[in-house]
């Protein structure tokens, strides 16, 4: 089982390295989620978070993508994304997921893992807090 800080990580970054992880077997526990950032203009990626999740199928409206405002499902999401989420393999590797606000308190003696991925120190642009964003979206735990 591996423990992933996602504090000042990049998400994008971060999914990343966690789909790979998570395909090759492993079991991986994501703590910080609404500590993780999204590069970008924050006004521009709440305009995109929020137009997609205005999205609605006429059609069927219980078929339209759901994206959630809580951080930890987020994060989840976005995840689930880099993965090969409709195979049996992808599935069986999304199942291999946890993702939490904080650091549980039976996940807090354990080492935590610091990924070989970018951090928001190295940005040369602007970006948002993923719990920022959440709290734009009308998030408000």
């Amino acid at each position: 089982m591996m423990i992933v800080d996602a504090e000042d990580a990049i998400v994008g970054r971060l999914a990343t390295d966690v789909a790979k992880l998570l395909l090759n077997g492993e079991t991986v526990n994501v703590v910080n989620a609404e500590k993780g950032v999204l590069s970008g203009e924050p006004s521009k990626t709440i305009e995109k978070y929020k137009n997609r999740r205005n999205q609605k199928d006429k059609a069927n409206p219980t078929h339209s993508p759901y994206l959630s405002r809580r951080p930890d499902l987020l994060v989840k999401r976005i995840i689930r994304g880099m993965l090969p989420f409709k195979s049996p393999r992808g599935m069986i590797a999304f199942k291999k997921l946890k993702v939490y606000m904080g650091v549980p308190p039976t996940l807090s003696l354990t080492k935590k893992e610091k990924l070989g991925f970018k951090k928001k120190d190295a940005l040369h642009s602007r970006y948002i807090t993923v719990a920022d964003l959440c709290s734009r979206l009308g998030y408000d735990g």
